[in-house]
This record gives structure tokens, C-alpha cells and sequence, in this order.
């Protein structure tokens, strides 16, 4: 069936998520993060999807909010960092306010022109969604942002990906989903949509009973591969 939805991931996928450790470590104040923001960066994010996998599993859901501000605590921890208030408060903030990767914009406008619907589905709150939507401009070339706050529960839960179908009415065989997550586009491509794992860092698949139909180093090809 032809592809009529294009879905995005948002943190890590259009959103770049090393983008407030990297701000932060170059702002006065905040010297302490030169050499180590790269690790803060990526602990940080480990550890926030970790907590959403347990929390799914456990059945104890709370809101990617608090997700974000506990992995954040333990990445601090981890670098030695745990005592620094101003830059815990400065982290948050910019979180609210991550840059879009250079791509996403023409990617999200061409998509449009070809008449796609788009959409993200992402584990972040609405309020979350919007505020990064809204800082990176790509509001008008998006048809609605998915938050699983409206299931309580995080992906790679079917639940989750049941969104798209209510949303916009399609079958699953005519959407794209794409994520930066290997594990979130395997789960999408166990459901039924046609994927895309956009792997920026090179690295291996996942080891998982079902695999991303397509991969990719960015997004600058998904409008070829959703041809309609």
C-alpha cells in the first residue's frame, strides 16, 4: 500500500538531544561541563530511556518530564557533577528548547508537498512536544504531535503505535515511522509500519526478533523513500 503517513521519533530523531549538555558546556558559569558534556550527554539520555523501559514493565508510569529530570540526576551523579544546582536548572531549561537537526526542516516541507500527513509520536509529554516544536519552527510543516500520555504507558508498547490508526484513520502498511532508536523502529516494524532507523552513529542492530526495514545516517532521504 502506498504511504500516505510519515510518524517521527522526536528526541534523538529530529530533536538533538547532546544539544543542552553542548550549549551549557560553552555558556559562562558552566566550565566544569568543557571535557565532560559528552558523557553527561549520553548518560543522560541512557539512562532517561532505561527509566521508561522500566517504568513499562513495572507498570509504574509517570510523565517523560519526570523521566528526563531522574536520568539527568543520575548522569550528574555519575560525573561528578551532582552538586551543581545552577547547572541542573540551566540543563532542564534548554532541554525545553533542544535544536532540530539541520535537515528536519526541508525534510518536514518536502514530505508536505508531496501531500503526506506528519506527525510525531514520541514518548515526551504534550507540553514537552510542543515546547521543542515550537523553539525549532517546524509547527506548520507537522499535522499533530502523539504523546503515549493519552495511554500511560512508554514505547515500544503496541498501545502506543495504535495512535497513528485513531489519528489519522490509515492502515498500517502506509506508514513510514522513523526513529533514531533502533529498538523503536524494531518494535514499529513488529506492528506493522514500514520503518526507518536513522543510525547517525554507525552502530550495530539491535539483536531483536524483528528488525527496521530501512536504515539511514540521517533524514535527508525520506521524502525519496515515501514516494506516496
Amino acid at each position: 500500500m502506498p504511504i500516505t503517513t510519515c510518524v517521527f521519533d522526536a528526541y534523538g530523531t529530529l530533536f538533538d538531544v547532546a544539544a543542552a549538555a553542548r550549549q551549557a558546556a560553552s555558556e559562562p558559569g558552566f566550565e566544569a561541563l568543557a571535557d565532560t558534556w559528552p558523557a553527561l550527554a549520553e548518560h543522560w539520555r541512557q539512562k532517561q530511556l532505561q527509566y521508561t523501559w522500566l517504568r513499562a514493565i513495572t507498570n509504574a508510569h509517570t510523565n517523560f518530564w519526570q523521566v528526563t529530570q531522574d536520568g539527568l540526576d543520575w548522569a550528574l551523579e555519575k560525573t561528578g557533577l551532582h552538586g551543581e544546582a545552577a547547572l541542573r536548572e540551566r540543563l532542564l531549561a534548554l532541554y525545553w528548547e533542544l535544536r532540530c537537526y539541520d535537515e528536519v526542516p526541508a525534510m518536514l516541507a518536502a514530505l508536505k508537498a508531496k501531500g503526506m500527513q506528519t506527525a510525531i509520536l514520541s514518548n515526551g509529554s504534550p507540553d514537552m512536544l510542543q515546547g521543542a516544536v515550537s523553539s525549532a519552527g517546524i509547527g506548520d510543516v507537522l499535522d499533530d504531535c502523539l504523546s503515549v500520555e493519552s495511554v500511560g504507558i512508554f514505547k515500544p508498547d503496541d498501545r502506543v503505535y495504535d495512535l497513528v490508526g485513531q489519528r489519522f484513520g490509515c492502515a498500517r502498511d502506509s506508514v513510514l515511522f522513523v526513529s533514531s532508536n533502533g529498538w523503536d523502529a524494531a518494535g514499529a516494524a513488529g506492528y506493522g509500519f514500514d520503518t526507518v532507523w536513522v543510525n547517525r552513529a554507525a552502530e550495530p542492530v539491535d539483536r531483536l526478533p524483528v528488525r527496521p526495514n530501512h536504515q539511514m545516517p540521517d533524514l535527508t532521504g525520506i521524502p525519496a523513500l515515501a514516494r506516496g
